[in-house]
């Protein structure tokens, strides 16, 4: 999941080049991806009522595999429709996987702890983001400003075979990960893990009444947190390099920034693990988290180049447990509803989707660093509103299944 979600800020500067784009047509790689999340979480849940979890899962990184070799494709072809249609499919199955092992993860033991585990997850997930956009960028965009420097100078017949030649050299690579997201939904497949959904539900639904989603607000609060969250998690990450590149930096240094971020959120979750729930609670953690992100915003606003730049990757820190405390506050009490309750936060992806391209259509027309600023405070202060009251909202009306 970190992989392919990470790796999609170097893929705007790869999509910026190899089919000449604006800024706006290359955020389109991120308004895909995660708009798939909004449009396939509902149908993932229901696939899962039927396929339980762990086949789920495989099922979701086949759907990835697919993705991952239609875009190697159609990037070869140059043909930028095909290959936003391959990341969608991509999204596809992450939101399947998403949809399946977060909850999964989560009631796999206590509901205090869940942070906890998923804080693991989140550790494996960050390793592989960091990894990502440094292996894409050695591998795939080496010299890609000197590349940029003989398009800008070369006549159209010559632009064109560069660009041909810069473009597939993605193919390979893709061929590459889809074979291992085949496999791996083979060894998930046929691995002693256990599909735990049966037990829970039981657990879940001993009073026996009929609930809904609308019955619990706090679920719905979770979304749009989610919501916010990834919006800014996005722009901290996969926007990096854009907002690097609003200085002047040059386009072979601005490629590695995701990694930054993504290093700063490892550190996070090595500490959200360390502490939650032996020092910190999973809610006061993640009210700590938002007043940072608040911080580190300020910190980018207030200052230039560089020093703005480590502000933005700082906000990784203040990101990281912020997926891993919401989820499990968020599904709390759901009972036999967790995988449409899980669904429901999983279309709360899509604000990785639409912040980020607002981020790209303001800053043609406003200063980059007061677009970023106004999009990601209101977020972080809403998520603070999640952590202190908005994950208890309903909860306290209905006891019983607060206990569950």
């Amino acid at each position: 999941m970190g992989w392919f979600t990470w790796i999609n800020g170097p893929l705007i500067s790869f999509v910026k080049l190899a089919f000449t784009l604006d800024d706006v047509g290359a955020f389109l790689v991120t308004f895909v991806f995660y708009l798939s999340y909004f449009v396939w979480a509902l149908p993932a849940s229901k696939l899962l009522d039927r396929t339980g979890m762990k086949k789920g899962m495989a099922l979701g990184l086949w759907v990835m595999a697919a993705g991952a070799f239609a875009f190697g494709q159609f990037c070869v072809q140059r043909w930028y429709p095909g290959a936003l249609g391959g990341l969608f499919v991509l999204g596809a199955g992450l939101a399947i996987l998403q949809t399946a092992a977060n909850p999964y993860i989560s009631i796999l033991g206590p509901i205090e702890s869940g942070a906890q585990r998923i804080a693991v997850m989140g550790i494996c997930n960050k390793v592989a983001g960091i990894l990502a956009p440094l292996l894409l960028g050695t591998v795939v965009l080496h010299g890609m400003g000197d590349i940029a420097a003989q398009v800008a100078a070369a006549e159209e017949a010559d632009k064109a075979a560069l660009l041909d030649a810069f473009a597939a050299n993605i193919h390979a690579p893709y061929l590459v990960m889809a074979g291992v997201l085949a496999l791996l939904g083979f060894g998930i497949l046929f691995s002693p893990l256990p599909d735990v959904r049966t037990e829970h539900e039981d657990a879940k639904t001993a009073s026996g009444e009929s609930k809904t989603l609308f019955q619990f607000p706090h679920v719905w609060l979770g979304a749009l947190a989610i919501f916010v969250y990834v919006g800014a998690e996005v722009m901290a990450g996969d926007a990096i390099g854009t907002y690097g590149n609003g200085f002047g930096l040059p386009l072979d240094e601005t490629k590695f920034f995701t990694s930054f971020t993504l290093g700063a959120m490892l550190v996070g979750y090595v500490v959200g693990f360390i502490t939650i729930p032996r020092f910190i609670s999973q809610e006061r953690f993640l009210a700590l988290s938002a007043v940072l992100g608040v911080v580190f915003t300020l910190g980018a606003f207030l200052t230039k180049g560089y020093v703005s730049v480590g502000f933005v990757a700082a906000l990784g820190f203040a990101n990281a447990m912020m997926w891993p405390a919401i989820f499990p506050l968020a599904i709390h009490g759901l009972g036999k509803l967790i995988e449409r309750g899980s669904a429901l936060l999983i279309m709360g992806i899509a604000g990785g989707a639409l912040i980020p391209q607002l981020f790209a259509i303001l800053k043609q027309t406003h200063d980059f660093q007061l677009v970023f600023l106004l999009l990601m405070v209101p977020c972080y202060l809403y998520v603070l509103y999640f952590a202190l009251r908005g994950h208890r909202v309903g909860l306290n009306a209905a006891p019983a299944m607060q206990r569950a």
